[in-house]
């Protein structure tokens, strides 16, 4: 995924879950975060960040995407892990996933929409992507902040298991520093409870991905410890 007219700014707060007023040239900004999640490791008073002009009529010019962290810099955009997923899928079949021949976003299953439905030779399947940002001591851990939403994703993805398709969920580790990927059991014991139990039925993947100030793409699949 290319990263085109990128503007350098300074974290300054974050003002909810989805603004926050950045320093850019000096004068402040309100731009929108488009990531629900905490963030507090990342989204700290005088962390540099990239942001992304806005098209069209909204409220806020830009988009925060990347944050410098240390020598990592880390994608934040929770809306990229579909298009990341289905832009690998499109080149070749992912190590445990593929190869297809027709990808579909946003499709209906059950009571939710998930990102993509894939079909192959091997049938179709059902995926649904997590955007990770979090890393600690190496581990990438999902998610920073509890999900309902996330939960109720795998018990569809089991139920479609149930009726003849295949499943996934993809954890896409938006920086290069995560080689192992965990759920966050202190954060959401139930998300931790609910993956545990929707594996081996719904294959549990994860990849990192490299992340410049010009692209973010999958770059190689991490192990997996439930």
């Amino acid at each position: 995924m290319r990263l085109e007219g990128l503007v350098e700014a300074c974290f300054v707060a974050r003002l909810n879950r989805f603004a926050a007023e950045v320093q850019v040239g000096g004068r402040p900004e309100r731009v929108h975060v488009p990531n629900s999640g905490r963030m507090r490791e990342l989204l700290r008073p005088g962390a540099r960040v990239l942001l992304a002009p806005r098209d069209g009529v909204r409220r806020t010019a830009f988009d925060l995407v990347l944050v410098q962290q240390g020598e990592c810099l880390v994608s934040v955009d929770a809306r990229l892990p579909p298009a990341l997923v289905a832009e690998a899928l499109d080149a070749g079949p992912l190590p445990g996933l593929g190869p297809f021949h027709a990808l579909h976003r946003e499709v209906p299953l059950g009571h939710s929409r998930l990102d993509l439905r894939a079909d192959g030779h091997q049938g179709t399947w059902y995926i649904e992507t997590k955007s990770v940002t979090l890393v600690r001591d190496g581990v990438a851990l999902f998610p920073d902040a509890p999900t309902s939403r996330g939960a109720r994703h795998l018990l569809e993805l089991e139920a479609a298991v149930g009726q003849g398709f295949h499943a996934a969920v993809v954890f896409v580790i938006q920086r290069e520093d995560g080689g192992l990927f965990r759920p966050n059991e202190a954060t959401d014991p139930v998300f931790a409870a609910a993956l545990r139990r929707a594996a081996p039925a719904v294959a549990v993947l994860a990849y990192r991905c490299r992340v410049t100030e010009e692209e973010v793409a999958i770059e190689a699949r991490v192990p997996v410890r439930l």
